[in-house]
């Protein structure tokens, strides 16, 4: 495999293949209906959408066909316990399409959703950008896109990368419809060993979060107009009025670490281990237990900015 073009960053899905996505029963049928509650996540590309379950992708819709992973699909028609006798499995089958399958390949896949990913998918049900809840109303701060690459990569290679999962990808990205403003988060679970380091080193995730701030301050540009982009399919795909899900005016100028999944007493850790010893000082950073609204996560008095103590 030859090394990866990089080409320009671009979130556009075009008419032919809205067309064809509102036309396949899967969508009209199942998958639009839990877009709208939140309880699945669209995510586009270049002429592409994943939509993601629980953390993960549970259906790809690229070409005008869907497709899931094997391991999601491989589902018994009649069978939904977790276990059945060799007898039983004599006489199962496969299911043969997705519309059957539906439920099951969506449980599957959140059964392989990793810690972190599976954080990031408690902000679809309260704050992704295509809610349409009334129960909840329309936040001021959305979920926009998730697991972003920006290094641009053609098909071929990002699909290549993707098995051997060595492709930068930032976890979250949240829009502040008030000032038209996207805001990048690298989320990492307090278990997650990159954020710390011995007395006196820099964590991995130090080296990460400003590679990216790198790639973010090379591609502005192109980053800012794909979202507008994207914003312009949303609003066409899902019905939103543009009051909804306004164009973006701006991009804010560095990624932030985002660590959740932490109690009162591991709090305590934090404080003396990534603040006072101030091994996380070249980053910007944010400190939440727990991952409940795209409001919370970006609440602004509560980020540490890169060089405060």
């Amino acid at each position: 495999m030859s090394q990866a073009t990089e080409k320009k960053f671009k979130r556009v899905f075009d008419k032919n293949q809205r067309a064809n996505l509102c036309n396949a029963p899967l969508y009209k049928e199942l998958i639009s209906k839990d877009v709208k509650e939140g309880k699945i996540f669209p995510a586009f590309r270049n002429n592409i959408i994943d939509f993601y379950y629980k953390g993960g992708n549970a259906f790809k819709f690229k070409g005008g066909k869907f497709s899931t992973h094997v391991k999601y699909a491989s589902v018994l028609h009649g069978h939904d316990k977790p276990y059945i006798s060799e007898t039983e499995l004599q006489d199962a089958k496969l299911v043969t399409n997705f519309m059957d399958g539906y439920g099951r390949i969506k449980e599957n896949c959140s059964l392989y959703s990793g810690v972190e990913a599976e954080g990031v998918s408690k902000l679809f049900s309260r704050s992704s950008y295509a809610l349409q809840n009334p129960k909840i109303g329309i936040p001021n701060i959305v979920l926009l896109d998730i697991e972003v690459s920006l290094k641009a990569l053609d098909d071929v290679e990002a699909d290549f990368l993707e098995k051997k999962k060595t492709q930068d990808r930032i976890d979250l990205l949240l829009y502040n419809k008030d000032t038209r403003t996207l805001q990048f988060f690298e989320v990492k679970h307090f278990s997650n060993s990159e954020i710390w380091s011995e007395t006196g080193s820099i964590p991995d995730v130090v080296d990460q979060v400003k590679k990216y701030n790198g790639q973010l301050s090379q591609k502005r540009v192109d980053i800012l107009a794909a979202y507008g982009e994207y914003i312009k399919t949303a609003r066409i795909l899902f019905e939103l009025l543009e009051d909804q899900l306004p164009d973006p005016k701006h991009l804010a100028d560095e990624v932030i670490l985002l660590v959740f999944g932490f109690d009162r007493h591991q709090k305590n850790k934090i404080d003396e281990l990534l603040i006072k010893d101030k091994s996380l000082v070249e980053i910007s950073r944010r400190f939440l237990g727990n991952l409940t609204t795209a409001s919370k996560v970006w609440e602004e008095k509560k980020i540490i900015r890169a060089g405060q103590l």
